[in-house]
């Protein structure tokens, strides 16, 4: 209800909801508005809706209790059943990472199948141009022989990063010269699983 409140209707993007063995994980397209932090989903807030005219009839439809308390919700949910606090993370786009509690052996066949059935020809490439190094956008670019930054970007970079499989070695920082990015364990599980294919 939150990622359909909140999302950024004028994004071609999806709300995407990827389950994992330790973990559920929501990417809304859009951000926070200015006047929200990410420190402040954790504490009693004003309501701010992306989507006003959503937001009240999912209000009234009784789909969510008050405007304003999504998120603290999620947190007392969490603790009330043993969990960490879920994670509130700005992308590129709004991830919201709820635990599950732990469970014994790795990432299942079928938890790897799903996951492999959202990722293109160009997400696959992307990971496989990593591998197990920690390389920059242009160092990717040179092994996937592409010239056209926009073209890696909108392709083959920010599908990986929206899926989960690639990460940024310095997240606080973005768009910093010497930002590096390496995959994930949802990536390595995935180039494990397109080794064995």
């Amino acid at each position: 209800m939150n990622a359909v409140a909140h999302r950024d209707y004028t994004s071609n993007g999806s709300v995407q909801v990827m389950l994992f063995p330790d973990r559920l994980e929501v990417w809304n397209p859009g951000s926070l508005p200015p006047t929200l932090t990410l420190a402040k989903l954790r504490v009693p807030h004003s309501s701010v809706p992306g989507n006003p005219l959503v937001a009240e009839p999912l209000y009234l439809a009784k789909y969510i209790e008050r405007m304003g308390t999504g998120t603290g919700d999620m947190i007392r949910r969490c603790v009330q059943v043993g969990l960490p606090e879920p994670e509130f993370l700005q992308e590129d786009a709004f991830v919201i990472r709820i635990w599950r509690k732990a469970r014994s052996g790795g990432v299942t066949d079928q938890v790897t199948d799903q996951v492999t059935d959202q990722v293109t020809d160009q997400v696959a490439a992307l990971i496989q141009a990593i591998g197990s190094e920690v390389l920059s956008a242009a160092a990717i670019r040179v092994r996937l022989q592409l010239k056209h930054r926009p073209t890696f970007s909108a392709n083959y970079l920010h599908p990986s990063l929206a899926l989960g499989v690639v990460e940024l070695t310095s997240p606080e920082s973005p768009k910093s010269r010497s930002q590096k990015y390496r995959l994930t364990a949802k990536g390595r599980a995935l180039l494990d699983a397109m080794g064995k294919r």
